[in-house]
């Protein structure tokens, strides 16, 4: 097992401390829920840019890649490069969805769904946006909780406790502030995210092998050969259509304060993700040499980006590039945490009581952060693998809302029967497919996202002349 100084878990202490208290610190800017779901719409282009980056690159995205970049190669390279480009994509009509939402006063993609084609899409949507969102929490939750253990290894913190810690902690700072202490938080851990993790880290693992071409001649090659299978298609499946419906980007689509500021910060938040992917492949690969051990030392491959810190760096460092990863699970977590928050009380919620007051569902926004965060434990307790957790998540989700969100921003023939059979066609399918055992070993996204889009199609095109939607008018 590796050591964590006394100075690196206080450099860790602290931060962890600053990052709550800046969170609180945002509490008096919340006035209204409009302050709580989307930050009054106030955010620029850079402010976006952070948050969009800080938010892609979760736990899961960066322990759960980095860990299969270690054990299989290639594959953490395919899965990640369909999302780069949905994202890529999903810029380009960012400032639509921001127009949409001042127009009309929306905040969410069930509100959408509700303006174009009524209450029961809207329900139907809202549920399954809270589930694979709370999942998406989840996934950070096993991350942070896999730090957590090997940090107070030496102290006896086991996984369940650190899981515990790891949910106050996200509690605290999403439930007091909402959106305005969600992505100012967001600003800060970028900058540690890409100065202490994806530019101190793999700079000192190729210095500690001795230069990059030691690394490239003990590099075992068949980890950088690409291949398919069926399974990596349909991970490849899943996050390219889960862009089209992700509702932690919309949500920052919609808090933008103009279009051009929508689309710029989506853009270049992705940007840097772009680079981010090749620095975590080479991590992953570097931590094979450096790190032979690492499942068998600590349980789980997601290890191996903050176990590669602690091996590499000296005291004080180490503490920084742990902070740096740790913020990349709070402010993931964060931002799901509070879609499902916003989906189970705004769309939901005032679906059956309209007249909520503001003061109330700001109050009951607060308690449900409590109550579906500790939903996201019970999911951790059960799933150890942060990437697990996070596909368990977004397959059936990416199948059955990716091709109707896309279809109620943009296509005037979609009709509510068509949205509702293609959600549930998709949804059924993608369920079924799972439990089938994934028949020829193909990702379940994949039948899934093809049901639901023929049969989006298929229904609309019959029912739009005699039952046609609400149009948006921009």
């Amino acid at each position: 097992m590796l050591d964590v100084t006394t100075l690196d878990l206080a450099v860790i202490g602290l931060y962890l401390l600053f990052m709550l208290l800046v969170g609180v610190w945002f509490v008096g800017r919340v006035k209204n829920a409009d302050d709580y779901y989307v930050a009054g719409r106030t955010l620029g282009s850079m402010v976006l840019a952070a948050t969009v980056c800080a938010t892609i690159i979760g736990g899961s995205a960066m322990m759960g890649r980095a860990g299969i970049a270690y054990t299989t190669g290639f594959k953490a390279v395919a899965t990640a490069i369909p999302y780069m480009i949905g994202m890529f994509i999903f810029s380009a009509y960012a400032g639509r969805i921001q127009q949409v939402g001042e127009r009309y006063k929306i905040e969410s993609i069930p509100e959408l769904f509700n303006y174009r084609f009524g209450t029961a899409p809207k329900c139907v949507l809202a549920a399954m946006v809270a589930f694979a969102m709370v999942g998406t929490v989840a996934a950070q939750v096993t991350a942070t909780a896999t730090i957590i253990r090997l940090l107070g290894g030496q102290i006896g913190i086991s996984y369940e406790m650190g899981a515990f810690i790891a949910t106050l902690i996200f509690i605290i700072y999403t439930a007091a502030s909402g959106l305005f202490g969600v992505v100012y938080t967001d600003v800060l851990q970028f900058f540690m995210l890409v100065i202490f993790v994806y530019l101190l880290i793999p700079v000192s693992s190729i210095n500690f092998l001795g230069g990059f071409d030691v690394f490239w001649a003990n590099l075992d090659k068949s980890y950088i050969t690409p291949y398919m299978d069926g399974q990596i298609l349909g991970d490849v499946v899943t996050y390219l259509v889960f862009t089209m419906a992700g509702a932690e980007m919309w949500q920052r689509a919609f808090a933008a304060k103009n279009q051009k500021a929508a689309r710029r910060g989506m853009f270049w938040g992705t940007a840097v993700y772009a680079v981010t992917i090749a620095l975590l492949f080479l991590m992953g690969l570097a931590a094979q040499q450096i790190l032979p051990n690492v499942v068998e030392d600590f349980g789980t491959a997601d290890a191996v980006v903050p176990a590669l810190a602690i091996r590499i760096l000296p005291p004080g460092l180490t503490g920084l590039a742990l902070s740096g990863i740790l913020s990349v699970m709070m402010s993931t977590a964060d931002s799901f945490l509070l879609v499902s928050v916003q989906t189970v009380v705004s769309d939901l919620g005032k679906t059956f009581h309209p007249q909520m007051s503001e003061k109330r569902e700001i109050l009951l926004s607060r308690i449900a952060s409590v109550v579906l965060a500790l939903g996201a434990l019970v999911i951790a307790l059960y799933i150890k693998s942060a990437y697990d957790v996070l596909m368990f998540a977004w397959a059936f989700y990416a199948a059955s809302a990716g091709l109707p969100a896309l279809a109620a921003l943009y296509w005037k023939k979609a009709t509510t029967a068509g949205v509702m059979a293609g959600m549930l066609g998709g949804f059924v399918v993608t369920i079924g497919w799972k439990l089938a055992g994934q028949p020829f070993g193909l990702g379940a996204t994949v039948p899934g996202a093809i049901v639901c889009g023929v049969l989006l199609v298929a229904v609309s095109l019959a029912t739009y002349r005699k039952h046609p939607s609400v149009m948006i008018e921009l």
